[in-house]
């Protein structure tokens, strides 16, 4: 009997701390709620680069590698997110082939870098993952020209910030 009325007096406890908690969670503003007055990354679309110039982009980005010794696979889509052009350095890792479009993909269609997306869910707006297409890890920036943009470079096969450091060389031929 004794055991019996500490485990309800337990339980009760437990109930009344959980419900307390959700009430002050409840009381806690929803950022997602605020409403901007201007559209965040409206960016308007361009037409696509030319394979001359994601070629660039890519060379930017591997002698960027190469001088630091990284291995990378580097992806260039255009605005809707196809692959334009695509370079595999030696020995990068096989399986970085298909994020590092991905990446690039998901930085031509939300007009945004990747890592905001990362951004999001290390804080806790885990719906991001629900979007199609996105990918929450840095290392896929858009590339703009004239203020349009014009397509995406993406990198994989190192670390996240390895990976933005490669973009952004590969990226500083085209956004200028």
């Amino acid at each position: 009997m004794r055991i019996r009325v500490l485990t309800i007096v337990m339980l009760s406890a437990a109930m009344l701390t959980a419900g307390a908690a959700c009430a002050q969670q409840a009381q806690q503003p929803n950022p997602l709620d605020v409403v901007p007055d201007k559209m965040p990354f409206d960016i308007p679309y361009g037409l696509s680069m030319s394979l001359d110039q994601a070629q660039a982009a890519i060379a930017a980005g591997v002698a960027e590698a190469k001088k630091r010794g990284w291995k990378l696979n580097v992806a260039v889509v255009d605005p809707g997110g196809s692959l334009i052009a695509f370079q595999r350095m030696d020995g990068a890792q096989i399986g970085s082939i298909a994020i590092a479009e991905h990446k690039a993909r998901a930085a031509a269609k939300y007009r945004r870098e990747t890592k905001i997306f990362e951004n999001a869910v290390q804080n806790g707006i885990y719906y991001i993952l629900t979007l199609d297409d996105i990918i929450a890890s840095r290392g896929g920036i858009p590339l703009v020209e004239g203020g349009k943009l014009i397509g995406a470079i993406g990198c994989s096969g190192a670390t996240g910030s390895q990976d933005e450091v490669i973009c952004k060389a590969g990226a500083a031929v085209i956004n200028r």
